[in-house]
């Protein structure tokens, strides 16, 4: 499962961001340092209209009544429905990082811990005005940017500093020792390793070590809901969390309508979840039938049998063939039949490069 740790100085709203992602109030949103001691985790449906669509063929394929109450997913569902499972993100608020925290400032070492078990970073920024939130960095966005950056650089530093010390002591290979200096140079140049060009040796050390810095980084400023339609120049992505959290508690209908209103196509919410889920190259594919339709996460280049077992280990061994046709394609023409009847499925073998979007039924040896 995808995991992203949220984090920043104290009191740039992430707490509020994190509510708003589970739409209901799970964090501790308090205008205090260091707030949030332990991680806050929260599972969010990745937004994916094809997943609606899909669900919608797949009552009308099998005559099942739309009208019938649908379950949630960890209930026996009712009235034959299918259940409807969407790909996941798992978000973990991490609490405010404080100038020092390398050296354990403000609780820093348990703090980054938790940043390691994650696969992305969202470095949250304020970008917002209120005299009332006690502010912990500077009035410059960029300043604060650079300010937990150098954090995580420094503690890689301190970490790859140690395992070139420890390979003083025994045998290592000189392609490792290289490898590991040359990790080192990228950091004291003040460089983030996953904007860093590394030789794959230092590539390699530095995914299998967790270093913190090699995680992709997408920086998200935080403004004022009355600026939400304002051109912004600092980040990867703007979003109002006061904005969000407003939105989150309305209906899906309502949302829409508030949305429109203010001018804007789609949530900060919405854009935040999917440029995580792309930025590391995750994909969807579908299985649909009767007992659910079903969304599941891959990342792009595996293998149809590579797939398989992304369902079940025993699947990707006893894979046989998988039959595939595209999402749209199944919608448009109703039901898996009418895509046989009409030549569009494929039968693909075990080395097909699984495309996004593909909808598959997997052939496997069941003996």
């Amino acid at each position: 499962m995808l995991q992203v740790g949220i984090v920043g100085l104290p009191n740039v709203g992430k707490s509020t961001l994190f509510n708003a992602l589970l739409k209901r109030q799970q964090a501790l949103a308090a205008n205090y340092p260091f707030a949030t001691i332990e991680p806050n985790i929260g599972i969010v449906d990745v937004p994916d209209k094809r997943i609606e669509q899909l669900y919608e063929t797949v009552l009308e394929e099998y005559n099942l009544d739309k009208n019938a109450t649908e379950t949630s997913l960890t209930e026996s569902h009712s009235k034959n429905l299918p259940k409807k499972i969407p790909a996941v993100v798992k978000f973990v608020d991490i609490a405010g990082l404080a100038p020092g925290a390398h050296k354990g400032e403000g609780l820093g070492n348990k703090f980054l811990s938790h940043i390691r078990e994650t696969n992305i970073i969202l470095h949250l920024v304020r970008g917002f005005e209120n005299e009332d939130v006690v502010r912990a960095g500077s009035i410059d966005p960029k300043n604060d940017i650079k300010l937990i950056n150098t954090e995580l650089i420094l503690k890689d530093i301190e970490t790859v500093q140690r395992m070139i010390e420890s390979r003083g002591k025994r045998v290592e290979t000189t392609a490792e020792v290289l490898a590991l200096k040359e990790i080192l140079d990228r950091l004291n140049s003040e460089t983030p390793l996953f904007k860093a060009k590394l030789s794959e040796k230092a590539l390699e050390i530095a995914n299998n070590n967790s270093l913190l810095t090699i995680k992709p980084q997408i920086i998200v400023l935080n403004i004022d809901e009355n600026k939400i339609k304002e051109n912004q120049n600092v980040g990867d992505l703007y979003i109002s969390a006061k904005l969000e959290s407003d939105l989150s508690s309305l209906s899906e209908e309502d949302q829409k309508e508030y949305l429109k209103q203010l001018g804007i196509n789609e949530s900060g919410l919405n854009r935040v979840i999917n440029k995580c889920y792309d930025l590391l190259g995750y994909r969807s594919f579908f299985t649909a039938g009767p007992k659910e339709v079903h969304a599941w996460q891959f990342s792009a280049g595996m293998t149809a049998q590579n797939c398989a077992g992304v369902i079940h280990t025993d699947f990707e061994k006893n894979f046989i063939a998988a039959e595939i046709v595209d999402w749209e394609n199944y919608v448009k023409n109703e039901s898996w039949k009418n895509c046989k009847d009409k030549g569009l499925i494929r039968l693909e073998g075990r080395d097909y490069i699984m495309q996004d979007g593909d909808t598959v039924i997997f052939r496997v040896n069941t003996r």
